[in-house]
């Protein structure tokens, strides 16, 4: 088995209608939004619903779980990923919904599989935010 190598944690560049998604990080905390009009869960962070185009949303602690819908083993990475792989990258569909991209930490790529539990973990990027990943759970 291939040992998991270690992975890059660039600062994210937020905006407006992400700010508050990317302080919470920080803090270990996974935030959402909800539509206060028809209570679709939106990812990625935006003020406008993508189902009834409603602008009045709320953000909301989210578990920080859900499960593997389909991954790939990255082999050979670029740029700031160029010496970690292999490594996994994944979309995750969270318990309250959407199904984010990501990558999938904690365990060798070949452990990894379709289904799988996951919990999400922080990496810090020493500029006042994490990146989210998932590792698997139990």
């Amino acid at each position: 088995m291939t040992e998991p190598a270690e992975l890059p944690a660039p600062a994210p560049q937020p905006n407006l209608e992400t700010q508050p998604f990317w302080d919470a990080t920080a803090e270990g905390r996974f935030l959402l939004k909800r539509c206060d009009t028809c209570g679709t869960v939106i990812w990625y962070p935006r003020f406008l619903c993508p189902d009834c185009h409603g602008t009045e949303t709320s953000w909301f602690e989210a578990s920080g779980r859900g499960t593997i819908y389909t991954f790939t083993i990255v082999r050979r990475g670029q740029g700031p990923y160029a010496g970690a792989a292999p490594y996994v990258a994944a979309y995750v569909t969270l318990d309250e919904g959407p199904t984010i991209l990501t990558n999938i930490v904690g365990c060798p790529p070949e452990q990894v599989e379709i289904g799988q539990p996951v919990e999400v973990v922080w990496h810090d990027t020493g500029e006042g935010s994490a990146l989210y990943r998932f590792r698997p759970v139990g």
